[in-house]
């Protein structure tokens, strides 16, 4: 049992090293000596848990996203409105986070291709939520039409999420309102 509670206390200072690296120098700066440094672990405890420094990275990013997760069990109650608010909390308020993200899944993904791989499952699983959600909320859409229109809903969001890190007074939350049916336009009095 001690030897269970000491890896998980290992695993939790690897990872909030990691968590304090990419805040303060980004991904370019987060090395496995520097995660090991800050972490007063060694390469091998490291190892142990992770398989490289980007499992890590990502581990800290999945962290992130699952913090605003509205439907964190997975029984589907979140509705469209819950799945993009969770998606511009992540975008905005994770800003770092979200940025680190998407350098891996696009820089790194076009190259590496367990990374690729990685990052296409998981939009693969938010496509699957975000089409369930739109299933309950219009049951008259087949599957492929709500696939079909969660697949252009994350797009636009992902779109928007560009253009919040890039332009701090880019209103995300305002734009992704719009996406989501039903809801008042921002445009209307």
């Amino acid at each position: 049992m001690a030897r269970y509670r000491v890896g998980i206390e290992t695993r939790e200072r690897i990872l909030s090293a990691t968590r304090r690296l990419l805040s303060e120098v980004g991904i370019e700066g987060v090395t496995l000596k520097a995660i090991t440094d800050q972490a007063s672990v060694g390469a091998g405890s490291f190892y142990n848990l992770f398989g490289s420094k980007e499992e890590a990275v990502f581990e800290v990013v999945r962290e992130a996203i699952e913090a605003v997760d509205p439907d964190p069990e997975g029984v589907g109650t979140d509705t469209l409105a819950d799945l993009v608010d969770a998606f511009v909390t992540f975008m905005t308020d994770s800003s770092p986070i979200a940025r680190i993200y998407l350098q891996l899944a696009v820089g790194r993904g076009l190259t590496d291709p367990a990374i690729a791989h990685r990052v296409v499952r998981s939009h693969q699983r938010r496509v699957e939520r975000f089409a369930d959600a739109w299933l309950r909320e219009d049951p008259s859409l087949s599957e492929q039409e709500a696939t079909r229109r969660a697949e252009v809903m994350l797009a636009s969001l992902t779109g928007l999420g560009l253009s919040a890190l890039l332009d701090e007074t880019f209103d995300m939350r305002a734009h992704a309102r719009e996406l989501v049916p039903g809801a008042r336009s921002t445009t209307e009095g």
